[in-house]
Parts: structure tokens; C-alpha cells; sequence
């Protein structure tokens, strides 16, 4: 039976975000799911084929949604950001994909049995990595943030690099084979990938002109940017091939350094967006393809070609091209092998096979299966090794998850101790260098800093941090905290600590993260039950002594804070919490000492 239009694209989005769920459910690379799923329900069982269904506007589609995902990748890419890694990544961008292509193409000669034609504009394509492979690979594995920025940087500026060189190579190939070609034409190739840069520039600063002037009214900004975004990717990509790429990072990167203020507001839009159109994208890429193309894959030729490319190629243009730099040879070897190609490398092949076989290099036929044979096979291999060789490298940041505690005060000290007892990171946030006395004191972790403030964000690194805890003695701004943080660490690892009733908070406690501990105390409680001598308890519970009989037993004055898992999963107590410990959990709770130190403590409290 023939699905209509609407359930195909119905399975689409089922498919694909049903792919991301169960990469994050299982810590699985989330685009090899989808490859797999695209693989099930089109060649494998030919329940669906959206090339055929979707007809004249499929290759538009996928080139609209490589444009988007392509510009909010390059919205992340500051310059600050570069401090300490220009040169490498300068590097990389330049010396090494330059190395890339020419070992490349030789492999694609000599190897895959391409001519030299066809071979250099092949190699030129194969350089690119990409935010469609990339992304979903650093959110899976924790990286320590260098080589993650290295790789973030480099998949996003080579993407439209590659892309040019190949459309480069094939205007070069045409214009000594073909007789129709001039140097006029050659010319204009250059003229339009330099007016794809300016073009970009020219929108990014028109855009943050008229958002800063109140030109566009903020319903409108995200619909406005996506428009300019399609205006800005149409106009060059439809006189050169590629350029439009160019253009919307160019555009993208001009916005995420002009210091717009209210870039952030749709920068979390994008990211939903980029999400959906990745997971999309790669379920009709993968199920449009035809089972003799996955078959083709196995032959020896392009076999060897992958993985000359994965184990010799690659490798060799990092090692040469960051000789002189401060990377290390852990870092090094990792970037090396980190290289997965995705949508813009399949779309694009099937692009310039048209092309090439148009003009009469009849070889071009292979370039889908050796195309998508090294997706496939880099998608796997890199997809499911990146955690482990990081680790092994000691380039991950994989481990206990940690908390960050906005806000020095006696009670939040205490907690962030308990917490490295446990051997749980933690690091205390205070803008106020006098408050952070008490962690100065006690000798825990400390950043002085305002948490929302740019400066802060390229000066503290928060990707070993999974929790936030707002204490500070503001309701406002502790709930300040928790809407800003929401979007990246979800609701359920926000948690804020607000310092009096709920009285007296009004809307604010409506509003932000979730209220830390199932019982209605406030921080200014907290901080009298450690001024009069309570402690954080770890008590694990067993057979003979379950959940029940400790609650039973504790004293009445206690306050439950946490638990843990022997997993290592940590779980807080709040006031919408499901969950119960369980034999073998490790229960954190604030209980009073005896009665003597209790009062000992009643006349000398912590200050």
C-alpha cells in the first residue's frame, strides 16, 4: 500500500525525534539511531521513499534544512572563544584541509578507482565534518573544552569550505576539459563566493541594527531571522553552488559577535529547530536510498577508500597541519580521528554525480555508495568510540555529575562539602567577594563571578556541572537564575533555595527551577540549623534498615537533601518529587548534632 504525503511525513518526525529520545534514553549515538531507522523503513522494508514522494522539492528541502542547521551552528561560534585556539583551529580550517584534499583525491584515484577529475572534486566535498554529525556527538560525550571547540569550530567553518573547493575543482576541471568554458566564467565563480561572504556580513549586521533599534518587535525576531536566513542562503547558492552556505556563516557568525542583547532569546528556538531538521533530514536521507546502493558499499574499492580515509587521510592532515601549536598529542590524536561526515556531504555528492555524469565522466555513477559508505561507516565508528577514546586520552569529562551552588553562605557551604565527601564536583558562584569568605573558610571550590554575565561564560567552564542550586538571599534573582539555565539543564536539575516564606515571594516562586526539599523551609532556616550545630548525615540504607524504618527513626528535626544511587545518580528531594530511595541508596540529610555541642554551638553561631 502507498502512504500519502502526510503519514510519510508523519513518520518523519515520529522516526526522528523517536531516534533522539532513544539515543538519550540509552547514551547511544543519536545519529546512528537515525541512520538505522531511516535504513529500516525505506530500503530495508520499503515502507517509504520521501525522494520519490516528495518529488521536485525534496532537494530543496534538505537544502533549506542544511542552510538552518548550518547558521545556528555558526551563531555558537565566537571569537572569544578562540583565545589560546586561534592558531590551531586557523590551522585546521586551512593548511589541513588543504592536506586533506589533495590526500584525499589521491585516495579516491588510486584507491576508489575514480579519475582525476572526478577524484578532486570529490576530495574537495570530503573534508567537511559538520554541526549535523558533530553536534549530536559533543552533547553525547562530555569533552574537556578545547578539543570540543576545536571540533565545533571546524565542522562548521570547513562545511562551506569543502563545498566551495569542490565546486572549485569541478570549475577548474570544466574549464581545461570543456570548451564552453572561459575565463570569464571562472572569474565569476570567485566574484560570487566573495559576495556570499559579504552577503552574509551585510544581513548579520542588518539584523542586529534593526533588533537593537526596537525595528522589529520581539514576536517577530525569531520569523525575521529565519527569513533573512532563506534570503541570505537562496540569493548566492542560486548562481554558485555552495556559496549560499558561505553566506548563512558568514551571517551566523557576524550575529554571535556583534553583541546583540537579545540574541539569546531566539538562540534556544534554533536549537529546536536545528534538532528537529537534523533528526528529520537524516530519516529521508537514509530511507530514500535503493538497496543496491547499501550493497554496492561492501565492494573492496570502496571499502578500502574509507578506511584509508578514516585511519590514514584524516589522521595525517591534523598531525601536519597543527605541527607548532599547543596541542597536545592526546588532543591531537583525538580531532585526528573525529571526523564523521553527514547531510552535507550526501546532498551535495548527489548533486555534483548529476553534474559530472552530465558532462560526461561516466565514472561519477559510484559517487552516492562511496559517499554514503563513508557516512555510514564514520557516523558508526566515530559515533560509538568518542566517549571511550576521550576517556582513554583523558580528554573526558565523563564522570560523577556535578552541581554548581549560586550563592556563599554558611548552609550552601556545608552542602557543597557534603557533596565532595561523596566525591560529587561542586563549585560555589558569588558575586560578592565578601560572602565568599565562608567558602574561602571551609576550603571548598568558589568562582567569583556574576553567573549571567558574558565574561563569565567564557571564563567558567559548566560543562562537568548537571545541577544548579540558587541560594542567594534575592527571590528574584534566584528565580532569574533558574529561567535562564532551564533551557540548557531542564527543569529537573534546576533547583532554588528561596531565603524567606512563601508569603513573602509573591509570583516569583511560580516561576524558575523547582523548590529544593519536599518540606516548606527556607534558606534562612537552613542557615540557623547550621549556626546551630546540624550537619549533613549520609546514612545507606539495607535489608535490615529500609527507607521506612530510617524515616521512622530519624529525628523529627531532620531535613532530607539528597540521595544517591549506587550508579552514582543523585537524586534531590523537591516538592514534586516521585521517587524514593531504595536498599543500597546513600541518604544525605541535615540532622542535629547532640545536645551538648547543639548547645555549645547556640552561643558562638557561624557568622
Amino acid at each position: 500500500m502507498e502512504l500519502s504525503l502526510l503519514i510519510i511525513i508523519m513518520l518523519i518526525g515520529v522516526l526522528g525525534i523517536g531516534s533522539q529520545w532513544i539515543a538519550w534514553k540509552y547514551s547511544l549515538p543519536a545519529i546512528v539511531i537515525m541512520s538505522i531507522a531511516g535504513l529500516i523503513v525505506g530500503p530495508v522494508l520499503n515502507i517509504m521513499n520521501p525522494e520519490e514522494s516528495f518529488g521536485a522539492i525534496y532537494d530543496p528541502i534538505i537544502s533549506v534544512a542544511v542552510a538552518i542547521i548550518l547558521f545556528e551552528g555558526s551563531l555558537n561560534l565566537r571569537f572569544k572563544e578562540l583565545t589560546g585556539l586561534g592558531k590551531p583551529i586557523f590551522r585546521i580550517a586551512t593548511v589541513g584541509a588543504l592536506i586533506a584534499w589533495i590526500f584525499g583525491s589521491l585516495t579516491a584515484h588510486y584507491v576508489a578507482g575514480l579519475s582525476w577529475e572526478v577524484a578532486f572534486v570529490i576530495g574537495g566535498l570530503f573534508i567537511v565534518t559538520g554541526p549535523t554529525v558533530i553536534m549530536p556527538l559533543l552533547r553525547q560525550s562530555k569533552l574537556k573544552a578545547r578539543p570540543a571547540k576545536i571540533l565545533k569550530w571546524e565542522g562548521i567553518i570547513v562545511d562551506p569550505i569543502g563545498v566551495l573547493l569542490a565546486v572549485f575543482a569541478f570549475e577548474i576541471i570544466t574549464f581545461f576539459t570543456l570548451e564552453d568554458k572561459t575565463v570569464s566564467s571562472l572569474l565569476f565563480f570567485f566574484m560570487i563566493a566573495a559576495f556570499g561572504m559579504f552577503f552574509g556580513w551585510f544581513c548579520g549586521r542588518a539584523i542586529g541594527w534593526m533588533f537593537e533599534g526596537g525595528h522589529i518587535p520581539e514576536f517577530l525576531k525569531s520569523p525575521v531571522v529565519v527569513a533573512v536566513v532563506l534570503l541570505c542562503f537562496t540569493l548566492p547558492d542560486g548562481f554558485v553552488k555552495g556559496a549560499g552556505l558561505l553566506s548563512v556563516t558568514a551571517m551566523g557568525i557576524t550575529l554571535a559577535n556583534i553583541g546583540i542583547s537579545s540574541l539569546d532569546d531566539f538562540r534556544h528556538f534554533k536549537e529546536n529547530v536545528s534538532i528537529l531538521l537534523i533528526s528529520a533530514i537524516f530519516i529521508m536521507l537514509a530511507s530514500s536510498l535503493q538497496m543496491e546502493t547499501i550493497i554496492q558499499i561492501f565492494q573492496p574499492n570502496i571499502i578500502g577508500y574509507v578506511l584509508l580515509m578514516m585511519f590514514a587521510v584524516r589522521p595525517l592532515s591534523i598531525f601536519l597541519s597543527t605541527i607548532g601549536t599547543e596541542l597536545s598529542i592526546q588532543e591531537r590524536t583525538l580531532v585526528g580521528w573525529i571526523a564523521p561526515r553527514g547531510i552535507v556531504a550526501l546532498t551535495v555528492s548527489s548533486y555534483f554525480a548529476i553534474i559530472l555524469l552530465e558532462s560526461g565522466f561516466e565514472d561519477a555513477e559510484i559517487l552516492t555508495t562511496l559517499t554514503f559508505g563513508l557516512v555510514i561507516f564514520t557516523v558508526v565508528a566515530h559515533g560509538f568510540t568518542i566517549s571511550p577514546l576521550a576517556k582513554k586520552l583523558g580528554l573526558s569529562l565523563e564522570g560523577k555529575p556535578g552541581i554548581i551552588v549560586v550563592g556563599s553562605n554558611p548552609f550552601t557551604v556545608q552542602l557543597a562539602k557534603s557533596f565532595e565527601n561523596l566525591n560529587y564536583p561542586s563549585l560555589i558562584v558569588d558575586s560578592s567577594f565578601a560572602n565568599l569568605r565562608y567558602a574561602r573558610n571551609a576550603g571548598v571550590q568558589f568562582y567569583h563571578g556574576e553567573l549571567l554575565s558574558e565574561q563569565t561564560e567564557y571564563n567558567l567552564d559548566t560543562i562537568p556541572y548537571d545541577f544548579i542550586i540558587t541560594a542567594t538571599p534575592q527571590h528574584s534573582y534566584n528565580a532569574l537564575i533558574c529561567t535562564a539555565f532551564l533551557p540548557e539543564y531542564g527543569r529537573m536539575n534546576v533547583f532554588k533555595l528561596d531565603p524567606s516564606s512563601a508569603e513573602d515571594a509573591g509570583i516569583v516562586d511560580r516561576v524558575g527551577g523547582r523548590s529544593l526539599c519536599k518540606e516548606e523551609i527556607t534558606l534562612n532556616e537552613f542557615i540557623d540549623k547550621i549556626n546551630n550545630g546540624f550537619t549533613f548525615k549520609q546514612t545507606t540504607l539495607t535489608e535490615q534498615f529500609d527507607y521506612e524504618q530510617y524515616k521512622e527513626e530519624k529525628d523529627e528535626r531532620s531535613v532530607f537533601i539528597y540521595f544517591v544511587k549506587p550508579s552514582g545518580q543523585i537524586v534531590f528531594y523537591a516538592n514534586d518529587m516521585r521517587l524514593s530511595p531504595q536498599v543500597g541508596d546513600t541518604v544525605v540529610s541535615l540532622a542535629p548534632q547532640s545536645k551538648e555541642i547543639e548547645e555549645k554551638l547556640n552561643n558562638h553561631p557561624i557568622i
